[in-house]
């Protein structure tokens, strides 16, 4: 039997820890990634098919998902059970993520890739958008994928006439 082969990766990130994790998770995806900063953690996946297609764009798919457990809302009986469709704010996210590593492949290619982000815990302190993005180049970064990556991002806010980086939700309803 194959023993699970874990490999963490930590830093200090403007403050506050980030740690990557594979190896555990999604064994089937060609490169999988949890990403953790503060207590919000996404999963991100990156799977290419082996085959060209026949068309003529380039095939890329990035999907941010949230759960509602990832908040801690468990629904009860009296509720559908289904997540539904994607929030507008899920949607834009993954959107900003397809915007930002679409033009690192090479659009001659025509090898389907798909991009999943999952959120799995959201700690009302950091956001998940930046932490996904992250997940995303990192998962492309150890696929093997052909790309001219790895990119990452920070939020920018402007609060008391100075810049911060990366702020929490509390510090973001208070910047201009």
């Amino acid at each position: 039997m194959k023993k699970n082969k874990e490999k963490v990766f930590s830093t200090d990130w403007l403050g506050r820890t980030l740690t990557f994790k594979t190896g555990l998770l999604a064994k089937h995806a060609t490169a999988a990634v949890t990403v953790q900063y503060g207590d919000t953690v996404v999963l991100a996946t990156a799977v290419q098919s082996k085959e060209e297609k026949d068309i003529p764009w380039f095939p890329l798919s990035v999907a941010l998902e949230e759960r509602l457990y990832a908040g801690g809302i468990i629904k009860g009986s009296q509720w559908i059970k289904r997540e539904g469709r994607p929030s507008d704010e899920s949607i834009l996210s993954g959107r900003m993520i397809d915007r930002s590593i679409r033009p690192l492949f090479d659009d001659s290619k025509r090898k389907e890739i798909q991009v999943i982000l999952t959120v799995l815990s959201i700690d009302k302190e950091n956001e998940h958008d930046i932490v996904a993005l992250i997940g995303a180049s990192a998962a492309l970064s150890i696929s093997g994928i052909e790309w001219a990556g790895p990119l990452a991002g920070i939020r920018v806010a402007y609060i008391d006439n100075k810049l911060v980086y990366n702020p929490t939700i509390e510090q973001k309803a208070d910047s201009s």
